[in-house]
């Protein structure tokens, strides 16, 4: 007999919630769930293929480990005692920073994936700390960071209120939104049209959500910090930047508009191939809109200015007066978010405070570029140890990361490495030990990272689907004893983890006395924590110290683990709401407009100005069913549009003889890639477009459909050289190539 369960999806960041149809503990099917207070019903491809992706056959379902030079299942102490015998002398030899910690894009998808891997990196004590993030967001976190002091602060884009929407670099109708969590993104954008609203859209692709815009401005790729900076310029040199009630929140007005003097609409216009009348209408329109807000995402954040394009971003949304404003960009409130604390300075945002030990490339928000993981694996120097241990947690770096085919013959050279991941791919296949966690249907889900970006504020949580198969090992309690296991402690009982973390966590808020419970006494308070598990007990502790939460007692009718079970559905907390100046975190107590790292990285842009655009230039895209390397080894979610070739304009196939479905040779300064061209007026002419995440044709791994259509990974066009000097982002966009046509290819160009 079926069932059905509940279940948030993890696999992008819209958050949707589903309902499960369960034979057995098999899932069978997977529906919107119409009741979720958030996503009330709406799925997307990738949702609907849930129990596809749930049930790979070549999901791994042991631990492997290394023996005689091939991975073998093992039982898990085994794969355990492994862990502890060889990173600990690793440590104890070479020092805490020669074990490097690689996080993917899926921990921000999971429980485990928040929980642990912090507890984990502040035991061993490394700063050699590499994440996804430095190939994606980090440019937005760092431009956050100096601005309001906190680079988690991100303000997102209140939909379902804006009169005017400008989207740069975003493509949210195939994404479904990214770092903006928004559920049915492509309906909010449709309701706005409805109402009377406004959508624009700058991208080098006429993507489908260009295709729904009012106006769509196909910018040079790379040049969207030069097209916002004359935005502004515009907005000060017409009198037309009025801040409103943010006035007396902000620091260096008068500094941001002398520093912005020499990027008029006309000083730019050549570089961004956008004319400058057309600048100055988007500025008008800007100001003039009764709300607005400006949004960008990865395609203005993986450039070579992507922190001065974030920082833009925000400088447009304060100089018209729509930050912290509904209708505007605003900063949402999560359950699981700390105590709010008065307004008033703070101690700020800093970088570089260490660097990588051979790019000596500046830290950011605690950790080095993703880029450099293969140089500081492979190369010794005298500014310290190499990194000769790696833990690497649900990430693939080997084709997310520049340059792969190095980052290959780096992760051979370790002395011992482990994955955390359900896959043998590409960069798991050198480990030492993998160590898979369950499939999702048997995991809980609680959205700790999403909900400080989603569009409305809202808590929900489901347990796991169906039980634990025998043999599996929880992800929390796999992470749990990883971090036992290297940081000197293995053998102790995984749940130690969560009550020190609970210890700490409690110590520290009675002491606090902006805390809900300063004074009192932690073990007290400790025994009044529910939950089934210790994770369910830490999110249990997190609600009630939260900003809604009961303070375990002082407010009744606040938020606790037991209140939010009782509503399957979740708990919706209303739409978001103006919130400075308590957000911010700056040692002047406002938001700072013109930061010192942001002032002396405007002449590189300036020089900018000068550089003569390169014949080709190279962006990314993404598919509607998948999401970066994760699930091309899925049938459902593969075929059709979502295949790996190179778009190119008509005019360039023309001129370069190449003719559609033909392989064309790619080269970048990393190397080259051959790759079937699809022509295609969807892209400007001088721009060409390979997907991210293919590229499975690599030896070792275990991933049979991924296979049969590898694709080629367009990451190896890089050499990783290229970087945004203030965030450490790679530069994955904008990036010059050179096409040449294979003897098969050549010939007039015949249209399609």
């Amino acid at each position: 007999m079926s069932r059905t369960a509940l279940r948030i999806c993890p696999l992008c960041e819209a958050t949707c919630g589903l309902t499960l149809t369960i034979e057995g503990t098999t899932v069978t099917g997977a529906r919107g769930d119409r009741e979720d207070v958030f996503s009330k019903g709406f799925i997307c491809p990738k949702g609907a293929s849930f129990a596809a992706v749930d049930g790979d056959p070549d999901r791994l379902r042991a631990p492997l480990l290394r023996v005689d030079g091939e991975l073998r299942e093992v039982s898990w102490q085994e794969a355990f005692d492994a862990v502890a015998a060889r990173i600990r002398p690793v440590v104890e030899r070479h020092g805490p920073h020669s074990v490097g910690i690689v996080l993917g894009n899926p921990n921000v998808h999971t429980m485990a994936g928040a929980l642990y891997p912090p507890v984990l990196i502040a035991g061993l004590g490394t700063r050699s700390l590499f994440t996804a993030s430095t190939v994606d967001q980090m440019p937005k976190h760092v431009s956050s960071g100096l601005l309001y002091g906190d680079a988690n602060a991100i303000p997102v884009p209140d939909l379902d209120r804006t009169d005017h929407l400008l989207l740069i670099g975003a493509n949210p109708l195939e994404s479904n939104g990214s770092l903006c969590t928004a559920p049915d993104f492509p309906g909010r954008l449709k309701a706005l049209r409805a109402r009377g609203g406004t959508l624009t859209v700058v991208d080098p692709r006429r993507t489908r959500t260009a295709a729904l815009a009012d106006r769509h401005l196909a910018i040079r790729p790379g040049t969207d910090a030069l097209l916002l900076a004359a935005m502004a310029h515009a907005l000060f040199e017409e009198d037309l930047a009025d801040p409103g009630e943010l006035a007396p929140h902000l620091h260096g007005l008068d500094e941001l508009r002398h520093a912005l003097r020499d990027f008029t609409p006309e000083a730019v216009a050549v570089a961004c191939d956008v004319e400058a009348p057309l600048i100055r209408i988007l500025a008008r329109e800007l100001a003039a809109a009764p709300t607005a807000a400006v949004y960008g995402r990865i395609g203005s954040c993986t450039v070579a200015h992507g922190t001065l394009a974030s920082w833009l971003v925000d400088v447009l949304n304060i100089l018209t007066g729509n930050l912290d404003r509904p209708g505007g960009a605003l900063f949402p409130q999560a359950a699981t978010d700390r105590t709010p604390r008065p307004a008033g300075p703070g101690r700020g945002f800093r970088l570089g405070r260490w660097h990588s030990r051979v790019g000596r490339h500046p830290e950011a928000k605690g950790e080095l570029p993703l880029s450099a993981l293969a140089e500081e694996i492979d190369t010794a120097t005298e500014e310290g140890e190499p990194i000769r241990a790696l833990v690497v947690v649900a990430a693939n770096p080997v084709l997310s990361a520049p340059d792969g085919d190095r980052l290959d013959k780096a992760l051979d050279s370790l002395d011992f490495m482990v994955s955390v991941d359900p896959y043998l791919n590409e960069t798991s296949r050198h480990a030492d030990v993998v160590l898979p966690p369950p499939p999702p249907a048997q995991s809980p889900h609680h959205d700790f990272a999403f909900n400080t970006l989603a569009i409305r504020n809202q808590v929900r949580y489901t347990r796991p689907a169906v039980p634990l198969e025998p043999g599996r090992m929880a992800e929390t309690e796999i992470l749990a004893r990883l971090t036992l296991a290297a940081t000197g402690m293995h053998g102790a009982d995984p749940t130690a983890v969560d009550a020190l973390v609970v210890e700490q966590t409690l110590g520290k808020a009675v002491r606090d006395e902006h805390s809900p419970v300063h004074g009192r006494a932690p073990e007290d308070l400790a025994a009044q924590l529910t939950g089934d598990t210790g994770p369910e007990r830490r999110l249990d502790m997190m609600l009630r110290l939260g900003p809604y939460g009961d303070g375990f007692g002082a407010r009744p009718d606040g938020l606790s683990l037991e209140r939010l079970l009782a509503h399957p559905h979740g708990i919706d907390l209303g739409p978001l709401r103006p919130r400075l100046p308590q957000p911010l975190k700056t040692p002047s107590g406002r938001v700072e407009l013109l930061p010192a790292p942001i002032a002396d990285d405007l002449p590189r842009l300036r020089r900018a100005l000068d550089v003569p655009p390169a014949e080709l230039l190279l962006v990314g895209r993404r598919h509607l069913r998948s999401n970066n390397s994760w699930l091309h080894n899925v049938p459902a979610l593969t075929g059709g549009s979502n295949r790996c070739t190179l778009h190119i304009h008509p005019a360039d196939a023309e001129r370069l003889g190449v003719r559609d479905g033909a392989p064309v040779r790619v080269r970048g300064a990393g190397g080259e890639v051959t790759a079937p061209a699809e022509v295609t007026d969807t892209v400007r002419p001088g721009v060409v477009s390979l997907p991210h995440g293919w590229g499975h044709d690599r030896p070792g791994t275990r991933l049979r459909h991924a296979a049969t259509e590898p694709g080629v990974n367009v990451n190896q066009l890089l050499d990783g050289r290229a970087l945004d000097p203030l965030s450490g982002n790679a530069v994955l966009n904008g990036v010059p190539v050179e096409l040449t046509a294979t003897p098969a290819a050549t010939g007039s160009y015949e249209g399609n």
